[in-house]
């Protein structure tokens, strides 16, 4: 007997924060560039809706030089 694929965990809606790449990992420390990755992006101009939580406002800190807050919503 085949089995059901599980429910997918509802999507918690809360505080988010989109940000937007605006500057080149090249020539950067590859902390930085990893920081992105994990961020979701990876090319100049991507933008990307993320959770408000102190952890991802530590990763847009460690490269504040490179991505800009473009929305917040509460």
């Amino acid at each position: 007997m085949a089995k059901k694929p599980a429910a997918k965990a509802a999507k918690k809606t809360g505080p988010s924060v989109t940000v937007e790449q605006y500057g080149s990992p090249i020539r950067r420390p590859h902390h930085q560039e990893e920081t992105l990755i994990g961020l979701g992006l990876n090319k100049i101009g991507r933008r990307k809706t993320l959770p408000d939580n102190p952890a991802i406002r530590g990763m847009i800190a460690k490269v504040a030089h490179l991505v800009r807050v473009v929305e917040e919503t509460k």
